[in-house]
């Protein structure tokens, strides 16, 4: 075995990749033995005795062993103490070297290329990471992002909560989804892809310190590797999901910020890129790092269009007129001169003369008109230049252009959004008026906050939408939490999609929008029309009467059924009988080995509880989470006919 161990690490530092400092990177190794790096097994074939112990000859071909060299590269007794740069070290690289001079930068971590599957669980476990974070390889992933099915449906109204009925119209309809968020949004794709005008989300924040009122009811305790793979997961098929120059805002702290930067523009394009927004989210600490209080959080948005497209801006009060040279139509002015100077434009710095009374009016050497002396005749045919003296009820002192309400409706072009512009729209919402208080005070109405802390104020969704979206528009929040998101989307009635794994889905999110569409009034056991709704947050902004619906559903669960009974056990004796029943029932990994498991439970029994559940809930198959859409006929996971026919109708 030693002799074994000694050939093979004398192989490896034959390649400088596998190597730092004189030292191996033991994860690195690992990580190409898992997805058959061709340079890797040419090492490992040019050695007889390493050929013989991790290759095996099947029908004339040589097969090789990754789970039986993974197994003996995580080994103890294979460097022992060996220092793994390649899992610590995260920077930014290009061309796969740490980068020196390049102006293209890549993000890169460990495990980079697999998906972190992972639960998330309140803050009050206190552990320093989400309860279980399996990394899945590529290669181990088969039936994980197919479309899982729903089921507990339920509709929700001005008259409360109903079962759907085969007549529903999904895409009519708002949807709040109970369950994983990476594999709710595959599901999402099949029907949704490019649908998504929006998406606004505010994930788990990279803390490098958590403090009290830094954290979320949800664990945000991330190691930073783990954190770059959980978001880089998320974004990758959100992405799928927006329609062309969609839009999606990621909230996010100064610790992660500029990590995620670097994550996104890998992800959307660094050319898609639409601007980092400044979110005051306190007033100042004092007992703060270095005595400097960072009162900000920031959003990050990104597009999947050119910087030529108009994905934001606002609409624009104009000033029409009505006259009887026009009628049905009316009209504005607009200027009719160009920025570009005379020695630029020599065609348009020219005078121009009113035709009817013989006035000149001579171009500005600065800024020359915005059509040339060859059209002038042209636009004054086709009564797209007003003078002067063309109107009495006009002040004017120059010509100006012309235009149609009837091209300003069908153009549907907005005013751009440019930050000092903003300051007193925009800006000012989010610098002053969007802190974590104001969504606490708005929780505070409703419900008590033990239940959730740091909830965003609505204006602040609302100014994103505003500048973003028009009326039933899609909005995609698939970190829903108290369903701030989907309250305000709701009220400025655009259509939503919210996703939430945590339980308080069904004792905040669900009521909140319950309270936003509000209730009929009864008298005598009979409705009437009178209806009592929320009238916190935006509603009298935009005036907001209440109604509307929204469908509920959740992911059907199979081996997460196990998982959620691990977590919520207590003593050791559930955890045995638990393990007894999964042998039976669940989909168990094929890495586990029965056999090992008996021959090391003496092992096992030494283990902290804590330890014993994780170990469990490695041993599950993760790509059986959850019922896959194609199986819902398998008479094993006794679908009812009821969700079959729901989930037919919203995935065909």
């Amino acid at each position: 075995m030693k002799s074994l161990i000694n050939e093979l690490i004398n192989i490896l530092k034959e390649n400088k990749k596998y190597t730092t400092e004189g030292n191996l990177l033991k994860n690195k190794i690992v990580e190409d033995g898992l997805k058959l790096e061709p340079k890797l097994l040419k090492l490992l074939l040019s050695s007889n005795n390493l050929k013989k112990h991790f290759f095996q000859i099947v029908d004339d071909f040589l097969v090789f062993d990754k789970i039986k060299f993974q197994r003996f590269i995580s080994n103890k007794q294979f460097l022992p103490d060996s220092y793994t740069s390649f899992k610590n070290k995260i920077g930014l690289v290009a061309d796969g070297e740490y980068l020196t001079d390049s102006k293209e930068v890549v993000l890169v971590w460990p495990y980079k290329d697999c998906v972190l599957e992972g639960g998330q669980t309140k803050e009050d476990s206190k552990r320093n990471e989400i309860f279980w974070n399996e990394t899945l390889a590529p290669d181990e992933i088969d039936r994980l992002f197919s479309a899982k099915a729903f089921t507990n449906w339920k509709k929700y109204d001005t008259e409360g909560e109903h079962k759907i009925t085969n007549n529903i119209d999904f895409d009519k309809e708002n949807l709040i989804i109970k369950g994983n968020n990476l594999l709710a949004l595959h599901s999402l794709v099949r029907r949704f892809r490019g649908k998504v005008k929006l998406i606004y989300i505010d994930p788990p924040y990279y803390f490098k310190h958590s403090t009290a009122t830094d954290t979320f009811k949800y664990n945000s305790n991330f190691h930073f590797s783990t954190w770059l793979t959980f978001m880089k997961d998320r974004l990758s098929i959100a992405k799928k999901l927006l329609s062309k120059g969609g839009t999606i805002w990621i909230n996010i702290s100064e610790d992660g910020m500029h990590y995620l930067k670097i994550l996104a523009d890998s992800i959307f394009g660094a050319n898609h890129f639409i601007g980092t927004i400044p979110r005051r989210a306190r007033s100042g600490k004092s007992d703060v790092p270095f005595n400097f209080s960072q009162d900000f959080d920031w959003i990050l948005a990104y597009t999947n269009v050119d910087e030529k497209n108009k994905v934001v801006g606002r609409s624009v009060e104009r000033k029409y007129y009505e006259t009887d040279d026009f009628p049905n139509e009316p009209w504005r002015l607009a200027d009719l001169t160009s920025q570009q100077p005379a020695n630029k434009r020599p065609n348009s710095f020219f005078t121009m003369i009113d035709p009817k009374s013989g006035k000149e009016y001579p171009a500005s050497e600065k800024r020359t008109w915005a059509i040339t002396q060859d059209t002038f005749d042209y636009y004054y045919k086709k009564s797209a230049i007003v003078f002067p003296d063309d109107y009495k009820f006009l002040n004017i002192s120059k010509p100006y252009a012309r235009k149609f309400k009837r091209n300003d409706d069908n153009n549907g072009k907005l005013s751009s959004v440019i930050s000092d512009f903003q300051i007193q729209d925009f800006l000012k919402e989010i610098l002053t008026k969007s802190k974590n208080k104001d969504g606490n005070s708005q929780i505070d109405e409703m419900f008590n906050r033990d239940e959730f802390d740091y909830a965003k104020p609505e204006n602040l969704i609302k100014a994103i939408l505003d500048i973003a979206t028009s009326e039933k528009d899609l909005i995609l929040d698939f970190f829903a939490g108290s369903g701030t998101t989907q309250a305000v989307a709701h009220k400025m009635k655009r259509h939503y999609i919210g996703i939430e794994q945590m339980d308080y889905i069904n004792t905040i999110t669900v009521p909140r929008l319950q309270k936003v569409i509000g209730e009929k009034y009864t008298k005598d056991g009979e409705w009437i029309e009178k209806i009592k709704y929320d009238e916190s947050g935006i509603s009298k902004a935009v005036n907001w009467e209440g109604g509307g619906s929204f469908v509920y559903c959740e992911l059907m669960k199979l081996n997460q059924n196990w998982i959620d009974k691990i977590q919520e056990a207590k003593t050791e004796k559930e955890l045995e009988v638990l393990w007894q029943a999964m042998q039976e029932k669940a989909f168990i990994s094929y890495k586990v080995d029965f056999g090992e498991f008996d021959k090391n439970s003496k092992e096992f029994s030494e283990l902290s509880f804590e330890d014993k559940q994780k170990f469990l809930i490695e041993t599950l198959d993760k790509n059986q989470l959850y019922v896959n859409y194609s199986e819902i006929e398998d008479e094993d996971y006794k679908v009812s006919d009821e969700d079959k026919l729901l989930n037919d109708k919203f995935f065909n």
